[in-house]
């Protein structure tokens, strides 16, 4: 009996340990823009400064660790700060260069609120491929 408890526990450890590495992964980098929002969701809306890192070359995640906080890399290397917040792409001409190009630009639109006042900001990211999958390497200057 005291086997079959201790198999059970192995099993329970097991399964959440996994459980917690999927959490701190963006799964789909397929396309560009979804990495770049699935980014930024976990950065803003999640709070998961590892997911966001996992997304990015080893350059941009060493900075990004080195804050140790999500409010502190939005206020630090994006400049922006956001209770809640809106993500969406602009994907005007972005699928005819991403055919012929291993990297693409990304605008990113965000609408969201801090402290209760509502912020609208652009910004803008350099995705290179590598293997098949979409990375962040960079931010780009503001476009405004």
């Amino acid at each position: 009996m005291n086997y079959l408890k201790l198999i059970i526990l192995s099993f329970v450890v097991l399964f959440s340990a996994c459980s917690k590495e999927n959490n701190n992964k963006i799964h789909n980098l397929d396309n560009p823009e979804e990495v770049a929002i699935e980014f930024f969701n976990a950065l803003y809306n999640e709070q998961n400064i590892k997911k966001a890192a996992s997304v990015c070359s080893p350059r941009l995640s060493r900075i990004i660790l080195h804050y140790q906080s999500p409010r502190a890399v939005a206020r630090h290397l994006f400049n922006m700060s956001y209770d809640k917040v809106d993500i969406t792409p602009d994907d005007s001409g972005v699928k005819v260069r991403e055919q012929f190009k291993n990297s693409a630009e990304i605008t990113i639109y965000f609408d969201g609120y801090y402290q209760n006042d509502r912020i609208k900001d652009v910004k803008r990211l350099l995705l290179v491929q590598i293997d098949n999958k979409w990375i962040i390497e960079k931010k780009l200057k503001d476009p405004f």
